[in-house]
């Protein structure tokens, strides 16, 4: 109606002049209600198109959208593991702190975990100890070998001496017998270095392998009794938590509530028309008011643009997807953030809104070399901006009585 009355200024409007003082045609005589068509036709044609050009320009060149939503962020309540609940610690509607305990699954099979990789633990270390006993009797066995070694090897030697002077003296297989007696003295010294090399390598690599797995073994154990207790995450109120102790939590099938986080606010998310998607642009100025505070508007702009549009998204199935599944049209998502801080405050999450976002093209036209039917469009795309703001100040105002009167509620 507002554009059809600016419009008529300049179409209707001198067409009546033109009739009344020129023509000498006088409304309720020549100009009346039957002739009133035939007689201001000009005016009343170039009004209509008039009219439609300039809400066509209106709406395109500054797109409107009456779904938008104060949007806001939540965080689901899951524990990591199936368990039945032991104990409840919070009650719905509490404020939380990050980290505060929400509520413990039974843990008797984790704490067994843990007591079973403490054992371990504690017997590596008690293995560790016996093994540095045995590498210090590992000297004394080498020595005592080295000795008879040494004790066997001096009295070959000496047959063998007694054999060189007189060969009737030792016999020959006494010789061979005490030369056997002295590889085998020989092999254990060996086996007996070799042994307690065997205890260094142990102390030195086996052990700690083993004590670093067993206490990873603990680690992994206390991590998961630790996974028992459900903690917030961040800070924020407890909401949807009828959570009661016996309850079997699945974070596959069954969430223990919702946490809406103390700086739960995202700002405005708009769904603008599909035509607009050579319009809306990153950086865009916007302004937006909402039910939740009537008689306000609120200077915005558009910090993102979602380039897809979520009802034409196709996930794999077991079943080929029709194409009139689709058929509805959606929307382009806008996200819209207020120009100045603060100024969303008083305004409940979740609260639905209206939106509008205005083209301007100060940038191009300050930067000169236009030619003057560019430069005569691009002023007059900003200038009919002037009504959409008008358009949507007239909204903020009927939106309360259109919600608490029109509406029958």
């Amino acid at each position: 109606m507002l554009e059809f009355m600016i419009c008529s200024l300049l179409t209707i409007f001198p067409d009546y002049l033109f009739r009344r003082y020129v023509q000498g045609k006088r409304i309720g005589r020549e100009i009346n209600l039957y002739s009133m068509w035939f007689e201001l036709r000009w005016g009343i044609t170039a009004c209509v198109i008039l009219t439609l050009s300039l809400i066509t320009m209106i709406f395109y060149f500054h797109p409107s959208a009456e779904n938008a939503t104060a949007v806001f962020r939540t965080v689901t309540i899951l524990p990591e593991t199936t368990g039945r609940v032991a104990e409840v610690f919070v009650g719905t509607n509490e404020k939380v702190p990050a980290g505060a305990p929400l509520f413990r699954l039974d843990d008797t099979e984790q704490k067994a975990a843990v007591e079973t990789a403490q054992r371990r633990v504690t017997e590596t270390d008690a293995e560790i100890e016996v093994t540095q006993t045995e590498l210090a009797g590992a000297d004394g066995v080498i020595t005592q070998a080295q000795g008879a070694y040494q004790q066997a090897l001096d009295e070959y030697e000496t047959q063998v001496e007694l054999n060189r002077r007189n060969p009737n003296v030792v016999a020959k297989r006494e010789i061979e017998r005490l030369q056997v007696a002295v590889q085998a003295k020989e092999g254990g010294v060996a086996a007996a270095v070799a042994n307690k090399q065997t205890l260094q390598t142990k102390i030195s690599s086996l052990l700690p392998a083993q004590k670093a797995s067993a206490e990873a073994a603990l680690a992994e154990a206390q991590v998961d009794l630790d996974k028992t207790v459900v903690r917030a995450g961040t800070a924020g109120t407890v909401q949807q938590f009828a959570l009661r102790v016996g309850d079997v939590v699945n974070p596959m099938i069954r969430s223990a509530g919702i946490l809406v986080p103390e700086d739960r606010r995202i700002g405005l998310v708009a769904g603008f028309g599909q035509i607009e998607s050579q319009v809306i642009r990153k950086g865009m100025i916007a302004e937006a008011t909402c039910i939740g505070k009537p008689f306000t508007i609120i200077p915005m702009v558009v910090t993102e643009v979602q380039s897809v549009i979520a009802t034409g998204q196709v996930r794999p199935t077991e079943q080929l997807v029709d194409i009139q599944q689709m058929a509805r049209p959606g929307t382009l998502t806008t996200y819209l953030e207020p120009l100045y801080e603060g100024q969303l405050a008083g305004i409940p999450p979740g609260s639905t809104c209206m939106a509008n976002a205005y083209t301007s093209n100060h940038d191009e036209l300050t930067h000169g070399g236009l030619s003057a039917p560019r430069w005569f469009f691009l002023h007059m795309v900003d200038a009919v901006g002037l009504v959409h703001a008008m358009i949507l100040r007239l909204q903020a105002i009927l939106l309360p009585v259109q919600t608490l009167v029109l509406s029958g509620h």
